[in-house]
């Protein structure tokens, strides 16, 4: 099985071909720039340079939220293309999800978190045995304060007492420094493992359903800001 998949969900944007659960390529930017402009180019070069015919990839992924709501919708609107154009199906991953796995090799609590603004994280918890992740709770958007009192509940449990909670993502260190005083045992995620990554996306596309790419579609967890701002005017009236 040949997955190539995409990843903009943040500042970072990269793309990747995993057969039957290796990473056979990886193309990776993060530097600013707009996915609309680097995206394509980046999957077409990383193609071309590992000799792979598009027409050979058996499905096509892409992590559909939450995530900045722009950065989602292109490299959604690219996978569609590039499914239909070859008539494959698509799977659509949680950002967090594919953000957590990469610290699956290390027994413990994985909170993936994104910084969400307005004093908001998205934020999900797995649990890893050191080989594969068992989710703990749904993707969510919570107030930060929420989330440092789930993971004390969390830490409480008997099952959980004694591990380590490892925080990854792009908004970890932001809730590391909220976070350290108020619950033991949290540690930042290293620096390589932090970034949400299309080979990681790739690597967690079996445990989703395949769908179609009119089917395929993101989640935002949230209104968009212009949406929620029209709300708030409509419900002062």
């Amino acid at each position: 099985m040949k997955i190539l998949a995409v990843e903009c969900s943040d500042k970072p944007a990269s793309c990747a071909v995993v057969e039957d659960g290796k990473i056979i390529c990886e193309s990776f930017l993060s530097i600013g720039a707009t996915h609309s402009q680097t995206l394509q180019p980046m999957v077409k070069d990383m193609l071309k340079n590992a000799d792979i015919d598009i027409s050979t990839v058996d499905e096509f992924a892409v992590s559909v939220g939450p995530g900045s709501f722009t950065g989602l919708r292109i490299g959604i609107s690219a996978v569609k293309g590039m499914a239909f154009g070859c008539d494959k199906p698509c799977v659509g991953v949680s950002t967090l999800h594919a953000a957590a796995y990469g610290m699956i090799a290390n027994r413990g609590i994985i909170c993936a978190v994104m910084d969400a603004r307005c004093g908001q994280v998205y934020t999900a918890t797995f649990f890893s045995d050191g080989e594969k992740l068992k989710r703990l709770c749904d993707d969510r958007a919570i107030m930060l304060d929420e989330l440092v009192t789930d993971l004390k509940n969390l830490k409480s449990n008997g099952e959980y007492k004694n591990e380590g909670i490892f925080l990854v993502g792009r908004g970890n260190e932001m809730c590391y420094n909220k976070i350290k005083d108020e619950v033991s045992g949290v540690r930042l995620a290293p620096p390589h493992c932090c970034c949400q990554r299309a080979s990681y996306v790739a690597l967690v596309a079996p445990e989703y359903d395949k769908i179609s790419a009119h089917e395929l579609l993101p989640s935002y967890l949230r209104l968009p800001q212009a949406e929620r701002e029209l709300k708030a005017k409509k419900e002062k009236i």
